[in-house]
């Protein structure tokens, strides 16, 4: 299965898309040459859903941002008050 594919390929070739989907590629769709949709499988929008989630929470991304600048701390079990 091509990475890009027009709408006419799309709707001969659908089982094809879906399971270059399922297998984790994304193919672009496409009309008159211009990108209009995307076919990914539910595993990778998931897992783009909540990425951009994480992302759009500020408090995470300071967490993150803090952990790369080195200034995150870590502890061990026995730290946590029973």
């Amino acid at each position: 299965m091509k990475s890009t594919v027009s709408i006419s390929e799309g709707q001969s070739s659908f089982p094809a898309l879906v399971k270059a989907a399922e297998k984790g590629r994304v193919v672009t769709v496409t009309r008159h040459d211009e990108p209009v949709a995307c076919v990914m499988g539910h595993a990778r929008m998931s897992a783009l859903a909540e990425t951009l989630e994480i992302m759009g929470n500020a408090a995470a991304m300071r967490a993150v941002h803090e952990h790369k600048a080195g200034k995150t701390r870590f502890g061990t079990l026995d730290d946590i008050p029973a």
